[in-house]
């Protein structure tokens, strides 16, 4: 096997009003070990996927064996991550770990079509930790500069289509493409999620400014 076959996938910063959004995955080859990716409406790949926010719920909804889920959420929606007998370490976090508390997720995403053609996507992990307040302060930091360099890099590619310089020659972006094919949704939804993000950490500081 070859060392590229051994890299894992980088795990990409995706928030939650994103990563819901993304309801189209694909291979890249047809090996049926081939890793499959979400993508993502701001024109990229996902394998994998590292997200933190609040775990506000779990439940056990197993029939013959623990299958545990829990309700992941962020500053722009939620994140459903489902863990069972293959996932034993994050569903015994899950099992163990009493609501409201923050959470890290490193994870794959996961869709699901539902009888009336509705795709849903989920989270399957591979870690959950328990965290402090900081380590999801960052996260949202973090998240949203990933965010807003890849729609600086979808709209850079989408001008360019739109009104090509002369003589120039337009940035290959496949991802932005296939996006711009699969998804009716504007990028600039995305910007005002990262800008409700942000203004939800300087919330929480106002308010802990005003209990001190």
């Amino acid at each position: 096997m070859s060392q590229s076959e051994l890299t894992r996938e980088v795990a990409r910063r995706v928030f939650a009003s994103e990563f819901n959004d993304s309801t189209y995955a694909f291979k890249e080859s047809d090996d049926e070990r081939a890793p499959n990716f979400a993508l993502l409406p701001t024109g990229d790949r996902a394998n994998r996927v590292f997200v933190v926010g609040t775990l506000t719920e779990t439940e056990d909804v197993g029939d013959d064996s623990e299958y545990w889920r829990g309700r992941v959420v962020d500053p722009t929606g939620t994140f459903f991550v489902y863990a069972g007998q293959y996932q034993p370490e994050a569903a015994s976090v899950l099992r163990d770990t009493e609501p409201p508390e923050y959470v890290s997720i490193v994870g794959k995403p996961r869709t699901y079509e539902t009888d009336d053609g509705t795709v849903n996507v989920s989270l399957r992990p591979e870690s959950i930790a328990v965290v402090d307040d900081a380590t999801r302060d960052r996260w949202v930091v973090e998240t949203a500069r990933h965010t807003l360099d890849r729609i600086e890099a979808f709209e850079e590619w989408e001008a360019e289509q739109e009104a090509p310089e002369s003589g120039s020659t337009a940035p290959t972006n496949e991802y932005a493409e296939m996006a711009r094919e699969r998804y009716d949704s504007p990028v600039v939804n995305y910007r005002n999620d990262v800008i409700q993000a942000l203004e939800s950490l300087e919330t929480v500081e106002d308010d802990a400014e005003a209990t001190a």
